[in-house]
């Protein structure tokens, strides 16, 4: 499957899921649900995807190139960064830490209890 027919269906699931959650005003971004259409269809048409596999993984080699705008706004937004440095680090190591306990804290309920189901 040539780059621009991938690129085109890319953009039609991302349409897609952006008239879902338009038309039904659902929380989702609608490139999320645009995604998970794709992956939907993928997943039952196997031709597809291998088709697909080509100009995807040419696509995700130059996927780098996508983050240059993120970077950009973060440049716009230095002075804030200058001066609000404390409270943006405090917070980004208190939501690690506090993910890295819910997820083991989870881990070991789970473990606990698929262990007690085991015995039974």
């Amino acid at each position: 499957m040539q780059f621009l027919t991938v690129m085109t269906l890319l953009l039609i699931f991302q349409l897609s899921g952006e008239l879902l959650v338009l038309s039904w005003d659902l929380p989702v971004p609608g490139p999320v649900l645009g995604m998970m259409l794709m992956f939907l269809v993928l997943l039952f048409k196997h031709k597809v995807a291998h088709q697909m596999r080509p100009a995807t993984e040419q696509l995700l080699s130059h996927l780098s190139l996508l983050f240059i705008p993120a970077g950009v706004g973060v440049m716009v937004h230095v002075v804030r960064l200058e001066q609000e440095w404390i409270a943006i680090l405090v917070a980004i190591f208190l939501s690690t830490l506090i993910g890295l306990l819910v997820t083991a804290w989870t881990m070991q309920l789970m473990m606990k209890l698929l262990h007690s189901k085991d015995i039974k």
